[in-house]
């Protein structure tokens, strides 16, 4: 990458040591970061020539310094020219490293990037689940464009990385790839995860998203309400597919199971707890987390409803749970064919669960948090949409509150009656005088 301002100068600099001689330093300035490093040379400041930057005279130590320091300004500026040809990144630092004799590191980012996506795969799905690993092979894809589109390259150097790198790949999401901003935000995650790791293994020395900060956009993603919910509960379809497709998500919304957890509920899972009632007992794929929930009668009679259908029957499952994408896809017509004013997806069960079934209720939130297998309440809370039914029936016990007539003792009434008497009294006395 070419720079803008390029300067290559030696100095002298005091040294301890040696009262009477000089270090001899180089400095290299590109576009306005200066760096400098001793040369390990030192000099007699009264034979320096400060215009010309070399040693003055013709003694055979003038000309061996003034040689060694032609020499370097030589390499220099091959280095340089090599910097260009590769399209790499000509900066003060990296010059000052060839100075020094570092090694160059050639790690480069999508190398690296495959690397990591290779051993999250190896730990699918005992430690991550392959949507999480899906995700960074996206992630992965998107960059991989993304220096094709900007530099032309195929690969770039974790060491070329910077502010500008990232912030351009923000907007070639947005704008090329058309993304909204939380999916931008969360592929530029998963390359910060990436970027993280090369710093921690020193690959790179500082991390060029210090100074990024983004904010996600805050979404509603609303459940079903209640009247919803009933609609879509008695509705008939005329078909078995979207019949089945219904159930399991009805089933979601009545135990708040995710679509991960209900297609590898096993009848196992389902025990009798302390209560002597059916439960599910079993962990959550994404967390690991253990989930205990008791078993509303809608959920035990899709249960039994589904016993014997042959998928249940060869796979050892609950329920005959097809794909997540044929799910939302057949969702979305369920929706249009129930006149539902809201996009069905299979988390939205999950939603309705923690919300219109268990909340508006009065299930206190901790219990829920418990049954969904969050880790905190705070996780809960982004599920918890309060019904306008629930706020309307709180605001009604308010307003009956605000307008009941105060109540007071039968001593007191007296004492007030009293009261009221003399106050007549002392008028009516006023009156006659």
């Amino acid at each position: 990458m070419l720079e803008k301002s390029y300067g290559l100068s030696f100095m002298l600099k005091p040294s301890r040591k040696e009262p009477t001689l000089r270090y001899v330093y180089v400095r290299v300035s590109v576009d306005g970061i200066r760096k400098e490093i001793s040369t390990k040379r030192t000099w007699d400041p009264k034979r320096w020539d400060a215009k010309s930057e070399r040693a003055i005279g013709a003694k055979e130590d003038a000309r061996i310094l003034n040689l060694f320091l032609d020499t370097m300004v030589m390499k220099i500026n091959q280095f340089k020219l090599d910097l260009m040809y590769t399209e790499k990144t000509i900066s003060a630092q990296r010059i000052i490293d060839f100075i020094l004799g570092r090694a160059t590191s050639k790690a480069l980012l999508l190398e690296e990037f495959q690397v990591h996506n290779d051993e999250m795969l190896s730990l699918v799905p005992a430690d991550y689940a392959m949507a999480t690993y899906k995700r960074y092979t996206y992630t992965r894809t998107h960059v991989q464009n993304y220096i094709k589109y900007k530099y032309d390259r195929e690969d770039i150097e974790l060491r070329e990385l910077d502010y500008d790198f990232i912030s351009g790949f923000e907007l070639y999401l947005k704008t090329v790839r058309k993304c909204i901003n939380n999916s931008a935000l969360k592929y530029i995650a998963c390359l910060r995860k990436i970027i993280n790791r090369t710093v921690d293994k020193n690959i790179i020395p500082s991390d060029p998203f210090k100074a990024f900060k983004r904010k996600k956009t805050k979404t509603i993603k609303k459940p079903l309400n209640s009247r919803e919910l009933r609609i879509l509960e008695n509705y008939t379809f005329t078909t078995q597919r979207l019949t089945v497709i219904r159930d399991v998500f009805i089933f979601q919304c009545y135990t708040g199971l995710a679509y991960i957890d209900v297609y590898n509920l096993r009848k196992s899972d389902i025990k009798i707890g302390i209560d002597d009632r059916y439960w599910i007992m079993s962990s959550r794929q994404k967390t690991g987390n253990e989930t205990n929930i008791p078993l509303l009668p809608k959920a035990l009679e899709l249960i039994e409803h589904y016993k014997d259908h042959p998928i249940c029957v060869e796979r050892n499952t609950i329920l005959p749970v097809s794909s997540n994408q044929k799910m939302n896809e057949y969702l979305k017509e369920i929706g249009s064919l129930c006149q539902l004013d809201v996009l069905l997806n299979t988390h939205m069960a999950r939603r309705t669960f923690a919300s219109t079934v268990t909340l508006n209720n009065d299930v206190p939130i901790h219990v829920v948090k418990e049954m969904l297998g969050h880790n905190s309440i705070k996780q809960t809370e982004a599920y918890a949409m309060t019904e306008q039914l629930t706020i309307g029936r709180e605001m009604s016990l308010l307003d009956r509150k605000l307008s009941a007539k105060p109540q007071i003792s039968k001593e007191d009434a007296d004492l007030l009656s009293r009261l009221e008497e003399e106050i007549r009294a002392v008028k009516e006395k006023y009156k006659t005088c």
